[in-house]
């Protein structure tokens, strides 16, 4: 799939950018409640980011363990949920996010999808890139994951007025 690092991360970060335009959305425009049946799926935008920089943290924390060792026990234990148990861990993460204040949320936002990627200079390339499950699992993490979300930014945006640049 990818010939080096170096053409991961820059896909990385050009999939990541749409979604930062939900940053500059003003507070009410990220707690406002969207329609269940529309393509929102009811996820507000606070929702949205938190899904994603939720599982871009689990991506990061698999990163720093393969920095250091071999095998990733994060990488590990997300192979070992039976099916259905994603989304038990996906409503686990948005309701803890729910909790923190909005400043928190939009910071996490900011600075963990540059720190995954520069955790990933530091992992040799045979434990990720050349790894096809350990890839699998960071691409599902991050950039295939910002594909399948794109429905929901746009909705989401375009509620607030806003469209994807």
């Amino acid at each position: 799939m990818y010939t080096d690092a170096l053409e991961f991360l820059e896909e990385d970060r050009d999939g990541w950018q749409p979604f930062e335009a939900l940053l500059d959305l003003p507070d009410e425009s990220l707690e406002r409640p969207m329609d269940a049946a529309g393509p929102a799926h009811g996820w507000r935008g606070r929702d949205l980011i938190a899904h994603l920089v939720g599982c871009q943290e689990m991506a990061l924390a698999g990163a720093r363990e393969l920095a250091v060792n071999e095998q990733a026990p994060t990488i590990a234990r997300f192979r070992a949920i039976p099916d259905g148990g994603v989304d038990a861990q996906n409503e686990t993460i948005a309701e803890e996010w729910r909790l923190l204040p909005l400043d928190e949320v939009r910071r996490r936002a900011r600075s963990v999808a540059g720190e995954l990627r520069g955790h990933l200079t530091v992992v040799p390339e045979s434990r990720w890139l050349k790894h096809p499950a350990n890839m699998r699992f960071f691409t599902g993490h991050t950039v295939d994951h910002y594909v399948e979300h794109i429905p929901e930014l746009e909705a989401i945006l375009a509620e607030a007025g806003r469209t994807r640049t």
